[in-house]
């Protein structure tokens, strides 16, 4: 008995070491990009890009999914909209290099209050919100709650409705407070790193992903262990936040686009998008046949016309999404997926970890 606890515990002090140094790995790999921003008793990452003397369009702030941060959007957006607006990419709270804060920046609506917060202290007063997949809940939350700074809503993917059933295994075992330290810091990273490959993958179906996605994203930040929880947290109390405020998308009156796929393997658009377009009134909804879980980064170019239209310029987002139909037809097809989500996913996640979602 004594030689099995013996080899127990050298395992275990073994992977907290290999767990702990690949942390630190993670984050040479992928270091802040960002400024830490004091909010009131703790610090908000983002990446600033203030306004431009060519500017066309009002300020942007863009929100990521669950298992992400702010370099998902970075790679989808500042490239193409350069030169075009001020851009403030958020690291939500306890993701990223952002702290995590309070107990209420667990929820949709605590996360947009910090992102309200930090738009004051940068001096942006208005603009449009761009919330991809989890983050589309807490732009909603953020339309809801800040009306007088939300110059118009832009959803891509986004998960903010109830959905039947539940989430993955790991979720329910990161998120419990002895076993899920102990998961956490043994498990995820070897687990992670094996997952990595096909589960960024996996998010992109059915469409292909970018050769350099890992590399340009760092989706292997999510595995550091207090990320890895936060984000569990996150998804574990995202379904009961949704039944109890969904309701409430009916009190928003900002100009919104929802943008679309009818192909989405993560998040289940009927559900989500579909019932935004419901919720809101005057909200257009943008549905691409052929497209999956990442608009942002497959046809960029119908969301930034997204937020032209927003930003008050005349343009055809219907046209544009029969234009992008017929480019996904003639793109190479991504691999079938080795995992489905079985219902409407909130995360952009399929075993154990992704971004985007």
């Amino acid at each position: 008995m004594l030689a099995e606890a013996s080899v127990f515990i050298a395992s275990v002090a073994a992977a907290l070491g290999y767990s702990a140094y690949k942390e630190r790995r993670f984050e040479a790999d992928c270091p802040n990009i960002g400024q830490l921003t004091d909010i009131g008793g703790y610090r908000l990452n983002a990446f600033h890009v203030p306004r431009p003397k060519t500017a066309d369009l009002p300020p942007l702030v863009f929100i990521h999914g669950a298992a992400g941060n702010l370099l998902d959007q970075v790679g989808a957006f500042l490239q193409p909209l350069e030169g075009r607006a001020e851009m403030l990419f958020v690291d939500r709270p306890g993701h990223g290099y952002s702290e995590r804060g309070a107990s209420e920046n667990a929820l949709p609506s605590g996360q947009a209050d910090a992102i309200a917060k930090l738009m004051k202290k940068r001096g942006i007063k208005r603009a449009i919100i761009v919330g991809h997949s989890f983050g589309g809940a807490i732009a909603a939350a953020f339309g809801v709650r800040h009306p007088e700074m939300t110059e118009g809503l832009l959803f891509l993917a986004p998960a903010t409705h109830p959905w039947p059933g539940g989430l993955d295994w790991y979720y329910n075992v990161a998120a419990m407070p002895v076993l899920g330290w102990l998961f956490n810091h043994t498990i995820v990273v070897p687990l992670g790193l094996r997952r990595l490959e096909q589960a960024t993958l996996n998010v992109f179906r059915p469409n292909p992903r970018p050769d350099d996605y890992i590399a340009k994203t760092g989706p292997t930040l999510v595995l550091r262990p207090t990320a890895f929880y936060n984000n569990a947290v996150d998804c574990m109390r995202l379904l009961p936040y949704l039944k109890a405020h969904s309701p409430q998308y009916a009190s928003i009156t900002a100009p919104t686009v929802i943008v679309t796929g009818d192909s989405d393997g993560i998040v289940w658009e009927h559900l989500h998008s579909q019932g935004l377009a419901r919720d809101i009134a005057g909200s257009e909804l943008v549905m691409i046949r052929g497209l999956g879980h990442k608009p942002d980064y497959v046809v960029t170019d119908v969301a930034v016309a997204a937020m032209e239209k927003i930003g008050g310029a005349a343009r055809d987002l219907q046209a544009l999404a029969r234009q992008a139909e017929r480019r996904l037809i003639v793109e190479e097809p991504a691999q079938p997926a080795d995992t489905v989500a079985p219902f409407g996913h909130p995360a952009g996640l399929t075993p154990p970890v992704t971004t985007g979602n």
